[in-house]
C-alpha cells in the first residue's frame, strides 16, 4: 500500500485516501491531479473497497483517457476491461450499445460527427426547400446542438421570435431524419442516453448498483446535461469524486456551468472541499502573478499555489509602439532564446483570439523561424481569407477558373451544381473562361440572378483596381461587394471569422508600409508565399502558437502573451459586464500557468483591429499583476 502513496505530498494523500463520502478537489494548475485520479482508482482497488467493474472514470477528451489507463495499467495487475474510463461521449456510446432498442435505436445506429451533422441539416433544409440566404446552416446547428445540450427536444425548443421558427421546424424534420437513417450525433449521445436512465428506472438502477464509485476530472467544464447524467447515474450508495479547478473554467461559450461545482456541493453533502494546491510545473514568481491576479474574481472556493522549486526569474512586460513592434520583439526574444539553448518547440506564443496570429506569423516570417500554428490554420490558409483572396485574384484576372469555382456561389447564390456543369459545357465549347461564358449565358430564375449579382460585384472590383485606389480600401470593398462578411454576420458562431477578415485589410496595409507599395499582384503573391512557407514539418523544431483556450492542459518552457489590452483581452465583449470579465480573468491565469520557468507579457499602444487602427489602453489585468 505505501508503495502506492510513495511520493504524494500530504493534500494528494488525504484526496487519494479520502473515504467520507462524495468529494469535491479543487486542483489548481501543475498540482498533479492526473496522478491523484489515478492512484485514488488503484488505492480503492487494492483496498478491496472497489472492484474494478464497480469504478467509473469520466474525462473530456479521449488522451485523457487513455493516459488514465495507462497509468493504472502500471500501477497493478487487474482486469482493466471491466473498467469504465472514457469520455462522456464514448461512455454514453457504450451505454447505448448495450441498450439501443431501449433508447429506441436500432442495434446498427451510426455517429456522425460535426461536418457530417451539418451536410445532414443542409439536407432538411433543401427537403423543407430552405434557402441558405433564409436559414443560415451553422446558426441551425448551434440552434440543434444548443437546444440538445439543455436536454430540450424540437417540440419544446424556445422560439423567442418568428424568425427562430423555421430553425425549430428544421429540427424536428432533422430529428425524424436522423431517426429514421439511423444516425446519431455528438449532442444526441448524452441526450439519449438521459432518456435512457429517465425512462427505464429498473436499468437506471441496475447501472446506480453497479457503478459505487464514480471519478469526474475536469468537473469545472460540465454542462448542465453533463451534470443531469452524473446525478441520474449516482445511486444512493454511490460516492462521486469530482476534481476540478474553478480558476480555470473557460468554456461558458461551450455551455460549461461553474455552478455545477457550487451544486455538487450541495446536491452530494460535500462536508469539506479538500485542495491540491502545491505545483509541480512553475517557479515562484509566475505562481505569485497568477495568485495575485485570480484573486480579484469573486466567489471564488479560493486556493493559492505555491511550490518548493525556485523563485526564477522576474516576469518580462513589453509594450510596443505599434502590433508590428509588439510582433517583432517576440520574434528576436525567441532568437535570443533559442541561442541560449532553449528549444523552439519549449516555446509557445498565446493570444486571445486567432485573428492576432496574423502579425504574429509576419514577423516570424520575416526572421526564418519555423513556427506551428495548433487548433487552427495559418492566416492565409483560413477558408474565409481564400475566399476573399480569390475575389481578388478574379479581379485581377477573370481567366482565373480556380478562384472562380471557389467562390461564384460561395455566399450561396442559389447556383447549383447542374448550373455549374451547364456553364462548364459552355466555357469548353467558347473555348473561353467559365467567367466569360457566364457573361454570355442563359442560366434563369434564381441562378440567372445570383450570376449576374456575382458579375456585377467582380466589374465592381476590377474597376477599383483599375482606377488604383489603395489596397486596403480594394480589400475593404471585397469583403462588402462579395457578401462575405453579411454572411458571417448571420452565422451566430461568425463572429471568428469576420474578425479574420477585418485582419486581412490590416494585413493590406502593413504590406503597403513595409513594400512602400500597394500592387495587388504583389500582394496576392505573398499571401500565396507566406501561406506555403514556413509552416514546420511535422515533428521538427518549431515554436508553437495558439490561442488560450487552446493551451489548456499544456505546459512550455517559456510562454508568450500578446495582445494584453483592454478590448482585446480581456475581450471587448466582457468590459461591461462581471460575469464575462472573470471569465477573461480566468483566461489569462491559464495562460500565466502553462510557464515553467519563463513569462512574456506583451502589449501595443496602437495596432490595427477589425481594418482600423485603434488605440489600445493597457490591459487592466497587467496592473493585477506585480
Amino acid at each position: 500500500m505505501e508503495n502506492l502513496l510513495e511520493g504524494l505530498n500530504p493534500q494528494q494523500r488525504e484526496a487519494v485516501t479520502w473515504d467520507q463520502g462524495s468529494a469535491l478537489i479543487l486542483a489548481g494548475a501543475g498540482s498533479g491531479k492526473t496522478r491523484v485520479l489515478t492512484t485514488r482508482m488503484a488505492w480503492l482497488m487494492t483496498t478491496g473497497k472497489n472492484r474494478p467493474e464497480e469504478l467509473l472514470a469520466v474525462t473530456f477528451t479521449n488522451k485523457a483517457a487513455r493516459e488514465m489507463m495507462t497509468r493504472i495499467s502500471s500501477m497493478g495487475n487487474w482486469p482493466l476491461r471491466s473498467l469504465w474510463v472514457g469520455t462522456f461521449h464514448g461512455l454514453c456510446h457504450r451505454f447505448l450499445r448495450l441498450h439501443a432498442l431501449d433508447a429506441g435505436l436500432t442495434p446498427q445506429f451510426q455517429i456522425i460527427d460535426g461536418q457530417e451533422q451539418l451536410a445532414a441539416l443542409k439536407r432538411v433544409m433543401k427537403a423543407l426547400n430552405f434557402d441558405e440566404e433564409r436559414v443560415n446552416p451553422r446558426q441551425l446547428q448551434h440552434f440543434v446542438n444548443g437546444h440538445k445540450e439543455q436536454g430540450i427536444r424540437a417540440e419544446n425548443a424556445v422560439v423567442s421570435h418568428s424568425a427562430q421558427r423555421p430553425l425549430q421546424e428544421a429540427y424536428l424534420a432533422y430529428e425524424a431524419q436522423c431517426q429514421r437513417e439511423g444516425t446519431v450525433d455528438f449532442a444526441e449521445l448524452l441526450l439519449r442516453c438521459v432518456e435512457l436512465w429517465q425512462h427505464h428506472p429498473v436499468l437506471r438502477e441496475h447501472y446506480q448498483a453497479r457503478f459505487k464509485t464514480l471519478l469526474v476530472d475536469e468537473f469545472q467544464d460540465t454542462n448542465p446535461l453533463q451534470y443531469r447524467w452524473l446525478r441520474l447515474l449516482c445511486g444512493p450508495a454511490s460516492t462521486v469524486f469530482a476534481v476540478g479547478d474553478d480558476d480555470q473554467s473557460i468554456y461558458s461559450f461551450r455551455g460549461a456551468e461553474i455552478e455545477n461545482m457550487r451544486h455538487f456541493e450541495r446536491d452530494y453533502g460535500v462536508t469539506r472541499v479538500l485542495r491540491l494546491e502545491q505545483n509541480y510545473r512553475s517557479q515562484g514568481t509566475i505562481l505569485e502573478a497568477a495568485n495575485a491576479l485570480i484573486q480579484n474574481n469573486a466567489g471564488r472556493f479560493g486556493k493559492t499555489l505555491w511550490t518548493e522549486g525556485a523563485q526564477g526569474e522576474p516576469i518580462r512586460v513589453y509594450e510596443g509602439e505599434t502590433d508590428g513592434d509588439e510582433a517583432r520583439f517576440i520574434a528576436h526574444t525567441v532568437i535570443q532564446l533559442r541561442d541560449q539553448g532553449i528549444r523552439l518547440s519549449d516555446m509557445v506564443l498565446l493570444y486571445r483570439s486567432n485573428a492576432q496570429s496574423r502579425a504574429l506569423e509576419q514577423a516570424l516570417f520575416s526572421l526564418n523561424l519555423p513556427y506551428r500554428v495548433h487548433g487552427g490554420l495559418r492566416f492565409f490558409e483560413r477558408q474565409e481569407i481564400r475566399h476573399a483572396l480569390a475575389y481578388l485574384r478574379l479581379a485581377v484576372s477573370t481567366e482565373d477558373d480556380a478562384a472562380f469555382l471557389r467562390v461564384v456561389n460561395f455566399p450561396p447564390r442559389g447556383i447549383g451544381a447542374r448550373s455549374l456543369e451547364n456553364l462548364q459545357v459552355e466555357a469548353q465549347t467558347l473555348r473561353s473562361s467559365l467567367f466569360q461564358a457566364t457573361r454570355v449565358s442563359s442560366l434563369a430564375g434564381k441562378a440567372g440572378q445570383g450570376v449576374q449579382r456575382f458579375l456585377q460585384g467582380i466589374d465592381q472590383l476590377a474597376e477599383r483596381i483599375h482606377q488604383g485606389q489603395d489596397l486596403p480600401r480594394v480589400i475593404e470593398a471585397v469583403l462588402e461587394v462579395s457578401g462575405l462578411l453579411e454572411h458571417y454576420r448571420q452565422d451566430k458562431e461568425g463572429a471568428d471569422r469576420i474578425a479574420n477578415l477585418e485582419e486581412l485589410v490590416a494585413a493590406a496595409m502593413a504590406f503597403t508600409r513595409e513594400e512602400g507599395s500597394g500592387d495587388v499582384l504583389s500582394f496576392l503573391a505573398h499571401a500565396t508565399l507566406e501561406a506555403g512557407e514556413h509552416e514546420a514539418a511535422p515533428g521538427s523544431e518549431a515554436i508553437q502558437m495558439m490561442t488560450v483556450h487552446g493551451a489548456k492542459g499544456l505546459e512550455f518552457e517559456v510562454v508568450f502573451v500578446a495582445g494584453l489590452e483592454d478590448g482585446l483581452f480581456p475581450h471587448e465583449n466582457a468590459l461591461q459586464e462581471t460575469r464575462g470579465l472573470e471569465e477573461e480573468r480566468r483566461l489569462v491565469y491559464v495562460a500565466l500557468t502553462r510557464a515553467r520557468s519563463q513569462l512574456y507579457l506583451t502589449h501595443a499602444q496602437s495596432r490595427v483591429l477589425h481594418g482600423q487602427m485603434r488605440y489600445g489602453v493597457r490591459s487592466r489585468f497587467l496592473e493585477e499583476i506585480p
